[in-house]
């Protein structure tokens, strides 16, 4: 079924409060075969919710309403829909009867106020739930609209426990088989992983690759489409086909999957190994350190952090000599190195990182403009320093450089495997 979503409240237009509700109801309805074409965030305008109804209904199979339901003189949706589809309010006792008994730690007064809730467009049906509010849902024009509460944990429990369902069955039909796969991806930008992957994208029409910038890495979906006649062998046998030409294209610069972090496939990789790890930081100022611990039960490989930001703790703590320090600048590959044997040597730990940079606004050169980073990394057997050039604000910069040195340490233990 193709559908639509509209999200009302000023809070949502504003900017106050994130729409979290149309994300959510977008995912399941993606995964249930549900296809959504347009989600709406509109302000508590009775006009505006009255014209987006009408054009909803018009051209969609679905729609699903969140907001607008409570007790509040700006909740306005029920009065809207009643307008918009040419019904009444009708009083449904039981509706009322059902929040108040989940409202009994509030006083009468207030009590009193939640009649409003069960004042329901004609030709509702409730869908009861233990919150202080309800939703409901109708047909028009053989349609389903369903209406629910912009609480966002009163919403999801209703359009999983109560949506989802009637959805499944509304047209008598088996969903379309959807599959989805997402990579995420570091080491390249969106234009060199679109221009690896192009000749997929036209491969198979019931194949879709989307690519999604999430600062600083890249996040590619995989997404299968295909119809209710093929079977579901055949449409696992299809996601894996791509999955293993991307994984193909892309190579090692595909770090995870879907809720993977980089922090957790690092800690992971020391783990497996056996070995410790410690950081040494300046421009980063303890990001690194700070995504490692991230990780539940990183203690198991993670031994220490030393964030020396002035030269004379770099020389002091770290033992950087000065002469390095003199000839080369604190940016520089030499002095990452020195940092990240230092670190490991203090801390007794198998692999060390460091990184020491220009993260600005000021403080760059011609030579070093902002963004220069130099990243190192030891070993025992071996230490190197990869020069980065990194684009954006101080923030950015900053992360931009946890971010690469935690690669950098994936790469090279990946490799080590080899």
């Amino acid at each position: 079924m193709r559908g639509e979503i509209i999200a009302i409240g000023d809070e949502l237009t504003s900017g106050r409060i994130i729409n979290s509700t149309s994300c959510f109801a977008a995912a399941k309805l993606f995964a249930a075969g549900c296809e959504l074409r347009i989600l709406s965030t509109i302000g508590d305008d009775p006009a505006l919710i009255i014209a987006t109804l009408r054009q909803a209904l018009a051209r969609s199979g679905f729609i699903i309403v969140t907001g607008g339901l409570g007790a509040t003189s700006d909740d306005l949706t029920n009065e809207a829909v009643c307008r918009a589809l040419g019904r009444t309010l009708v009083f449904y006792p039981e509706v009322l009867r059902k929040i108040q008994a989940n409202s009994h730690h509030l006083s009468a007064q207030a009590r009193t106020a939640l009649e409003k809730l069960a004042w329901l467009p004609n030709g509702a049906h409730a869908l009861h739930s233990e919150a202080r509010s309800t939703g409901y849902f109708l047909v028009d024009q053989g349609k389903p609209a369903f209406f629910l509460p912009g609480v966002p944990h009163e919403m999801r429990a209703l359009l999983v426990d109560a949506v989802l369902p009637r959805l499944a069955v509304w047209e008598n039909q088996p969903p379309l088989q959807i599959r989805q796969r997402l990579y995420r991806v570091s080491g390249l930008n969106e234009d060199e992983i679109n221009r690896r992957l192009a000749e997929l994208e036209h491969c198979d029409l019931r194949v879709r690759i989307g690519y999604y910038p999430v600062y600083p890495e890249v996040q590619v979906s995989l997404t299968i489409r295909a119809a209710a006649a093929v079977t579901a062998t055949e449409a696992d046998a299809l996601l894996d086909r791509f999955d293993a030409e991307i994984k193909h294209l892309l190579g090692r610069n595909i770090y995870g999957l879907a809720e993977d972090s980089l922090e957790e496939v690092v800690g992971g990789l020391c783990r497996d190994r056996g070995l410790s790890l410690a950081v040494a930081e300046s421009c980063s100022g303890g990001l690194i350190a700070a995504a490692i611990t991230r990780v539940p039960g990183s203690s198991v490989y993670f031994r220490a952090a030393v964030v020396a930001y002035h030269n004379e703790l770099k020389e002091s703590l770290l033992k950087v000599k000065s002469a390095t320090l003199a000839t080369h600048g604190a940016v520089s590959a030499a002095v990452a190195r020195e940092m990240a044997i230092g670190a490991r040597r203090i801390s007794g730990a198998d692999l060390a990182l460091s990184a020491t940079g220009i993260a600005g606004p000021g403080g760059g050169s011609s030579e070093k403009p902002v963004g220069t980073v130099f990243i190192g990394l030891s070993a025992r057997a071996k230490t190197l320093a990869e020069p980065c050039f990194f684009t954006g604000n101080r923030q950015q910069i900053q992360a931009s450089t946890a971010h690469r040195a935690l690669d950098l340490l994936r790469r090279f233990l990946l490799a080590d495997q080899d």
